[in-house]
Order: structure tokens, then C-alpha cells, then sequence
């Protein structure tokens, strides 16, 4: 079973290296995310600078970059707590990809990608959280932090044996966001809009 942990730690990193942002911005003819827009290869950026459809393709990517190794983990029988480290793996791999000089972005949508095998009424919901704190809003940094801040506590009243496991992804994402908070505490963070200015994502 370690030989497995160790094979799904080093591939979830591989794989959330893999910076989808960059990759379609290139196939749509756009300029790379990490020089446009918020300067962030994630896909709030590439909705600014590239559009919907861009952005769309970009999350989805996204998503399955933390899906797959956790589902994967998850079907051989590894442990939950080991899944945990797995999924953070692969979204260590997205803010610091060894393919893209570690220039990476938030992993939110990693994250939510990590925690579909827990089940689907856990994303439904992780998704609905964020879409009514975004449209009451209008910030995707601050329903991006509040939809993972509620992910550990929605996580316990579904499978609490995967707590601990969401918790340690949350805090991740959230300290990631650290600028993002700064600003909205200073009251100078954007909305998210096409060819915003910010220097920082929330994906």
C-alpha cells in the first residue's frame, strides 16, 4: 500500500502540474495568462482575457486534475487521511507546477475536483455556495474563501471520516488567498470581469 500512496502522491503532483490555463490560452490563440489580466494561470483569468468557453475548458481540466488521482486512490483502497495528502499533492502541483516554473494559481477548482469522490451532494453543495455568495457578492475571491471554509463543516455532517482530510485541502486554499483577503478588507478587490486588473486569482 505504500508503494501505491507514493505512486498517487508523485502523480498528483505531476498531474496538477500541468497548467491548463497556459495550454488553452495557447490552442485559442491568447497570450498566456501569467502575462495578461490578473497575471494568474487560473481560470477566473482566462475567463477575463480569453472569454467564457476558454474559462469553461479551463476549469473542467481543472476539476479532473484533482479527481483523478483521488478517485483513482480511493478505488485501489488507500486510507483517507493518505487521500488527503494525495489531494493536496495535486494541488501543490497547480500553484507551484514543476512544468510551468512553479508559476501557478489557487487550485480551487483542484480542490473541488479532490473532494467529488467524497460524493456528489458534497460538490452539489460546495457549488451552490459558491454561486449564491458570487451572485450576492460579486467577488469570486470571496466565495471561492467562503465555499472552502464551509467545505470542512459540510464534509462532517456527510463523511466525517474525510474531515480532516477536506480541512488540511481548506486551510491550503485559504492561505493561498491571502492577498485576496487583504484586499477585501481594504475594500480595493475587483469583481470579476474581462480584463480585470488584479494581480491575483482566486483558481
Amino acid at each position: 500500500m505504500t508503494t501505491w500512496i507514493v505512486f498517487f502522491l508523485i502523480s498528483a503532483y505531476l498531474l496538477g502540474s500541468v497548467s491548463s490555463a497556459v495550454l488553452i490560452c495557447r490552442v485559442f490563440g491568447y497570450p498566456d495568462p501569467r502575462t495578461q489580466g490578473s497575471l494568474n494561470p487560473g481560470a477566473t483569468n482566462v475567463v477575463r482575457i480569453a472569454g467564457r468557453l476558454a474559462g469553461a475548458c479551463v476549469l473542467i481540466f481543472d476539476i479532473l486534475k484533482g479527481a483523478i488521482p483521488t478517485y483513482g486512490a480511493y478505488l485501489v483502497g488507500i486510507d483517507e487521511f493518505a487521500i488527503g495528502f494525495i489531494a493536496i499533492a495535486a494541488c501543490l502541483g497547480h500553484m507551484y507546477p514543476v512544468f510551468f516554473k512553479f508559476q501557478g494559481g489557487k487550485a480551487v477548482a483542484t480542490a473541488l475536483g479532490a473532494m467529488l469522490p467524497i460524493g456528489w451532494y458534497l460538490a452539489l453543495a460546495l457549488i451552490c455556495t459558491w454561486i449564491i455568495v458570487y451572485k450576492l457578492s460579486r467577488y469570486s475571491s470571496f466565495a471561492a474563501i467562503v465555499t472552502v471554509s464551509l467545505a470542512p463543516i459540510y464534509t462532517y455532517f456527510y463523511k466525517p471520516q474525510f474531515t480532516f482530510a477536506v480541512l488540511m485541502l481548506s486551510v491550503l486554499i485559504v492561505l493561498k488567498h491571502r492577498s485576496n483577503l487583504v484586499r477585501l478588507l481594504k475594500g480595493t478587490e475587483q469583481e470579476m470581469r474581462r480584463y480585470a486588473g488584479n494581480k491575483d486569482d482566486d483558481k
